[in-house]
């Protein structure tokens, strides 16, 4: 199955998808700043780009860490980025409240991990009629998360997709289990994979999540070779200065060479035949080798 976001699709061995950019809105020149690159470098490389940014992040750890500018000023600026940029825009909603608003500007509406099974959240982005992705819960096993995605289809959307990003490993971590990209795809379902959010060490900062970046060419990798028809990455002109995730958020001047590597991969693994091995109890006598 593929989905349209704006004049490309995704899935289906299409071209790459990339959603990325900062964490959260920290002000106009981050966020024009990151998109204007990204967009440059993603033309460039052949790549499908989505700019990212969170208008508020209402899951943060602690009360006093910063969300962002909040739903209007957000989305204003989000419209400003998809206007002068001409790129599809995404961010995440919260609460019922915001999705007709969000709906108005965004062409992905996304659906926070935490918030995944929140049934009227679902179905209130699923009515905006835009492209809804899932971000599948910590706690969701790979094909628990497809009951989220049919209460997208059932609410009379068929543009969903799902992004993997790590499952709980015992506390403050996460680990990737990347037959859940196969398992999700074969529902019919495009998989992104989040490659930021799965080096996070949830919680694990003091009142902050903690991560380690140096992981995130190596899952990155790992996830292309394993299928995925799209990337969601957190990039930031200076990560170590950045409001929210700076442990994991890669330093705008090292995307060009990361992406480089992923359209190589993906590329390569996109036009390498399928083997389907037999299921336990279909296997026929081997032939013999040699006389």
């Amino acid at each position: 199955m593929t989905v349209r976001i704006g004049d490309f699709e995704i899935g289906n061995k299409k071209s790459l998808l990339l959603i990325a950019g900062p964490c959260v809105i920290e002000s106009w020149d981050q966020v024009y700043t990151t998109a204007t690159a990204l967009k440059d470098i993603c033309k460039e490389l052949g790549i499908n780009y989505v700019f990212k940014a969170s208008f508020d992040k209402a899951n943060r750890t602690s009360y006093n860490s910063f969300r962002g500018p909040g739903l209007k000023k957000g989305l204003e600026m989000l419209g400003e980025i998809k206007s002068k940029l001409g790129l599809p825009v995404l961010s995440d909603v919260h609460e019922e409240a915001q999705c007709a608003a969000a709906g108005e500007v965004l062409d992905i509406i996304q659906i926070p991990a935490f918030l995944c099974r929140q049934t009227d959240l679902v179905c209130a982005a699923a009515k905006t009629g835009k492209t809804v992705n899932i971000k599948k819960g910590q706690f969701v096993a790979p094909l628990d998360i497809l009951h989220s995605v049919n209460k997208v289809k059932e609410c009379g959307n068929q543009n969903v997709t799902v992004t993997e990003r790590g499952t709980t490993f015992g506390y403050n971590n996460l680990v990737v289990d990347y037959r859940s990209i196969p398992m999700i795809q074969s529902a019919g379902v495009p998989l992104i994979f989040d490659a930021t959010h799965s080096v996070q060490l949830p919680s694990a900062g003091g009142g902050v999540s903690g991560g380690d970046r140096k992981f995130i060419p190596n899952l990155t990798r790992a996830a292309l070779a394993a299928g995925c028809d799209g990337l969601f990455m957190e990039i930031h002109p200076n990560p170590d200065q950045a409001m929210s995730d700076a442990s994991t958020q890669i330093p705008l001047w090292q995307a060009k060479d990361l992406l480089k590597q992923c359209v190589q991969i993906y590329e390569l693994v996109k036009n390498l035949p399928e083997i389907k091995l037999p299921d336990k109890g279909q296997c026929s006598q081997p032939a013999l080798i040699g006389g």
